[in-house]
C-alpha cells in the first residue's frame, strides 16, 4: 500500500517472483468512471473507492480459495479501506510503501503509460492516514530498490 509512484505494483512483481504468488493489480479494478475521473485531474474520494475496494476483496478472496499465496497492489491510504479490506479478507497483512511527496511527484511525472497525473500526488498525501499501530503492517521506505524491500517483504511475511 502507498500512494501513486510509490512502487507497489514494481515491488509487488519482484514480491510475486520471489514468493511464487498470484498478483491482483487494484489498479486493474477501477471502473472506467474512476479512470476518467482521475486521468481528467480529479481525485477519487471515498464514495468512489467503494466498489473499487470491494472488487479487490472479492477479486483476493477468489485467488485464495486456490492459491497459498495472494498479493495485492493497492493504495489503501485510509485507515478505514484497510479496515474494510482487513474484514473481507481476515489474515490480511500490509506492507506500506513510505516516500515523500516530492518523489512520489517525480516519480508519477516520469511515467507515460498510466492514468493518474503527477497533479494528483498531493490529494493522495492528504488522504494518506499512515498505518502506524495497525496489526499486520511492515512500513518499508520505498526508496530502497524494489529487490531490497521484496527482501524485507518475504521475510517479514508469515509463511502459508
Amino acid at each position: 500500500m502507498g500512494v501513486s509512484g510509490s512502487g507497489k505494483s514494481t515491488v509487488a512483481g519482484a514480491i510475486r517472483d520471489r514468493a511464487c504468488a498470484v498478483l491482483i493489480e487494484g489498479d486493474d479494478f477501477h471502473s472506467p468512471q474512476n479512470i476518467h475521473k482521475m486521468h481528467s485531474g480529479t481525485p477519487l474520494n471515498d464514495a468512489d473507492r467503494q466498489g473499487w475496494l470491494e472488487r479487490i476483496a472479492q477479486e483476493t478472496n477468489r485467488q485464495l480459495a486456490t492459491a497459498p499465496r495472494v498479493l495485492v497492489a493497492c493504495s489503501a491510504l485510509k485507515r478505514r479501506y484497510r479496515d474494510m479490506l482487513r474484514q473481507a479478507i481476515p489474515e490480511l497483512g500490509f506492507v506500506f510503501l513510505d516516500l515523500s511527496e516530492e518523489e512520489a511527484r517525480a516519480r508519477v511525472s516520469q511515467r507515460t503509460d498510466h492514468f493518474m497525473p503527477s497533479s494528483l500526488v498531493e490529494s493522495q498525501f492528504r488522504d494518506l492516514e499512515p498505518p502506524q499501530g495497525e496489526p499486520r503492517v511492515l512500513t518499508v521506505s520505498a526508496s530502497k530498490p524494489a529487490a531490497a524491500i521484496a527482501d524485507l517483504v518475504i521475510a517479514w511475511w508469515p509463511t502459508a
